[in-house]
Parts: structure tokens; C-alpha cells; sequence
């Protein structure tokens, strides 16, 4: 596909306007509750079933990309249906209209993190919090494994990435672990079969494709190669978040460890302050990734707590949406290759384990330390797993639970 005047079909698959998209993107920005599986269905509901944007097939072929690739797999999703709908006016109306609000909200709670501090019933609510965390965390990898472990070998691939992420350190051996699982995948899950998709009508094409992987690669390679120093500056902090916005495989839940490294490492954030945004974000509409608009709003830059959370959040999601739109051109052709799917299914694997060890540290780690907590998240995890408990009110359990053993 050249990168001249688009063929008719794509013409017309692009004939919504930026202003149609940022409406519709903005009220799931303000009320897609429940993690990005959930943002999947409401991204269905609205833009296939209710607005008939794109069919079924390319909607599936859509999420399939997204859940291949690196970053936060829902927000992947809107641009790429934002893209379609009204080209790059589109896709970036349905990126700000569905962050927005979340981001806004974790930015506002950054700020008065320090004047609550102080307060008798902060610490309680803190640990509500958390223990909203271990539940969470717990909700999101069982369904994970479910999904992408299903027999013996995947199984064997997510222990083995566990373990090798609990036996080691840093940012590197999470990358090791998605990498060995891709290639275990091509050994092991032989029996994953491939899909042919349709062609991906596109406004742009393989040589746009090119310039935006290399602009990708570029920027990856100068994000590891800066190393986080205990003195944070504008330029460390966006690596920090680029590179973790880069390496998360699976999203949502799994770029925990990959944060926690980025910030709380080097000292930039508190462990305690960390889990508490990581809680907070759970409690908010839209996508995982907008703790960092939390956690650049408390990272001393010395800059005002806007641009340093501005920093961080366009840092964060700009490696996975440029990779998204850099890979579509090439993407269809790369799918019907039955390796692919072999390699994706050991990725998917490795990402179960990753999450797995995040789940025991930090979450569990910090969050449970005994019996009062394991019960408050145990029955937080059950109102979850119900599937007929809003978020907000697990929320409230989680804190309120807290609050009143505090109290007690």
C-alpha cells in the first residue's frame, strides 16, 4: 500500500469527523469502568454494534493487533478505531477524549495526596487502597490466565517467566521473559492455529509504517540507554516512561512492575504513595495507564506538577500508539503466517507470568499483613469476581472496611 490518495473503500471507512469521535471517545472516557477487557466491550458496543463504524471481522482483527503489541491495549484499540473512523484528526480525538478524564482525576488526587497526609483517616484510607490493589491485581490475573494459559505448556511458559522475574531484577529480565516465551511459544504451542483477516483499510501505509517504527526504535534505544538516577530530570523521567510504556506486554495490570521499577526504584516515588495511585486509578474510568499523570504530578522535577505529569503521560502512551500505527500496514500479511500465532500464544504465556509476579511483589507483599486485610481483599475480590458490583463500590468497601478497622 503507497502512501498517495487512499483507495475508495478507505475513503469512505474514513468519512466520520474528529468531532463525531471525541463525543462519542469522551463518554467512555467518563464511564468505562472495569479494566481494559472491559473497554473492549464498551468499544464494541459503541463503535460496532450502535454506530456500525467497522464491522465485526476488522474489529476482531483490530483487537487481535492490540493484544499482540506492547502498551496499553484498550487505548491501542480507541486510536486504531478513531483512525479508521476520521484518519489521525480521528485517532487522536478518541486518544485525548477517552484519557482525559481519568488522567485528570489522578492528577487532581496527586495534588492533594500531601495536604491529606496529614489527616487521621488518610493512612486507613491508603490502605484501603491497597487492599482494593490485591484484589484487583488478583481479579485481573485469574482472568488473564484463563484466557491465555489454557493446557500444560502455556502453563509451564507463565511459571517459568514468574520465576525468572522473582529471581532477578529490573526492567531487563521481564523483557528476557516475554522474549523467551515467543520463542518457547514456536516450540511448544503447536496446536494454536492462525487466522486470515482481511485487509485493514488504513489512511496511511507501509512507508509511513517504516518512518514511524524508526522514530519508535530510536527513541527506545536512547530510553535504555539513559540510566535513572536518584536526582530525576525532565529528560530521565520521559525514558523512565517511554521505556515502560514500550516493554508492557498485555497492558492494564502488567505495566505495575514495569512503574514500580520506572519510579519507585530510584526513589522519585514512595512505595506507599505508589500503591495508593495504583489503587486510586482503579477507582476512575478509562485507561490503567493514566497513573502516570499521578505519578508524574509527584516526581520532584522541579517543574510545575502539570507539565511534569504531562511528561509522563504523553511518554507513557506514545510508544504504544506510534508502534500501533507503524505495524497496521503490515500487519495483515504478518497474521496469516502460522508462526505468528505460535510466538503470540508464548508471549501472551510469559505475560500471565509477569503479572503473577507482580501479584506477589509488590501487591501482596505490601498490601496483606494479616488476617483483618486478606478478609477485606477477599471479599473485594468476590464483589469483582461477581461481575454485578460497580467498581466505585468496591471502592468503597476497600476503604470503608479500612477505615472502620482503623477506627475500631
Amino acid at each position: 500500500m503507497s502512501d498517495h490518495a487512499p483507495p475508495p473503500d478507505i475513503a469512505s471507512t474514513t468519512a466520520g469527523s474528529a468531532r463525531e469521535v471525541f463525543a462519542t471517545f469522551l463518554r467512555l472516557g467518563l464511564t468505562s469502568f472495569g479494566g481494559p477487557i472491559a473497554h473492549i466491550g464498551y468499544l464494541h458496543r459503541e463503535c460496532v454494534a450502535r454506530r456500525g463504524w467497522l464491522d465485526e471481522a476488522r474489529f476482531a482483527q483490530l483487537v487481535a493487533v492490540c493484544q499482540f503489541l506492547p502498551g496499553p491495549a484498550s487505548s491501542q484499540l480507541g486510536f486504531a478505531l478513531g483512525l479508521q473512523r476520521a484518519g489521525w484528526r480521528g485517532a487522536f480525538a478518541a486518544f485525548v477524549a477517552f484519557t482525559l478524564p481519568s488522567a485528570l482525576c489522578l492528577f487532581v488526587l496527586a495534588l492533594l495526596l500531601p495536604d491529606l497526609a496529614d489527616d487521621a483517616w488518610m493512612p486507613a484510607v491508603v490502605r484501603g487502597l491497597k487492599l482494593l490493589a490485591v484484589a484487583v491485581v488478583a481479579h485481573g490475573l485469574a482472568g488473564m490466565a484463563r484466557r491465555l494459559t489454557p493446557d500444560l505448556p502455556r502453563i509451564g511458559i507463565a511459571l517459568a517467566a514468574a520465576a525468572l522475574v522473582l529471581a532477578t531484577a529490573g526492567a531487563g529480565p521481564q523483557l528476557v521473559a516475554i522474549v523467551l516465551g515467543g520463542g518457547a511459544g514456536l516450540v511448544l504451542c503447536r496446536g494454536v492455529a492462525s487466522q486470515d483477516f482481511e485487509p485493514l483499510p488504513l489512511p496511511h501505509g507501509r512507508r509511513t509504517g517504516a518512518m514511524l517504527l524508526a522514530v519508535w526504535l530510536a527513541l527506545l534505544l536512547i530510553a535504555l540507554a539513559l540510566p535513572a538516577t536518584s536526582a530525576p530530570d525532565a529528560g530521565g523521567v520521559f525514558a523512565a516512561f517511554y521505556r515502560a510504556g514500550a516493554l508492557v506486554f498485555g497492558g492494564g495490570h502488567v505495566v505495575l512492575p514495569l512503574l514500580q521499577e520506572a519510579v519507585v526504584a530510584p526513589g522519585w516515588v514512595d512505595g506507599d504513595t505508589f500503591l495508593a495511585g495504583y489503587g486510586a486509578a482503579q477507582a476512575v474510568p478509562g485507561p490503567m495507564f493514566t497513573l502516570a499523570a499521578f505519578l508524574g504530578a509527584d516526581i520532584p522535577l522541579g517543574l510545575p506538577a502539570a507539565a511534569s505529569s504531562a511528561i509522563a503521560l504523553v511518554a507513557i502512551f506514545l510508544p504504544g500508539l506510534m508502534l500501533l500505527a507503524a505495524v497496521l500496514p503490515f500487519w495483515a500479511a504478518l497474521a496469516r503466517r502460522p508462526l505468528a500465532a505460535r510466538a503470540v500464544a508464548g508471549i501472551n504465556a510469559a505475560v500471565v507470568g509477569l503479572l503473577a509476579a507482580a501479584f506477589y511483589d509488590p501487591v501482596w507483599r505490601e498490601g496483606i499483613r494479616g488476617p483483618t486485610d486478606l478478609l477485606v481483599a477477599a471479599v473485594a475480590l468476590g464483589l469483582l469476581a461477581s461481575g454485578r458490583v460497580p467498581v466505585l463500590a468496591v471502592v468503597a468497601w476497600c476503604v470503608g472496611a479500612s477505615c472502620a478497622v482503623a477506627t475500631g
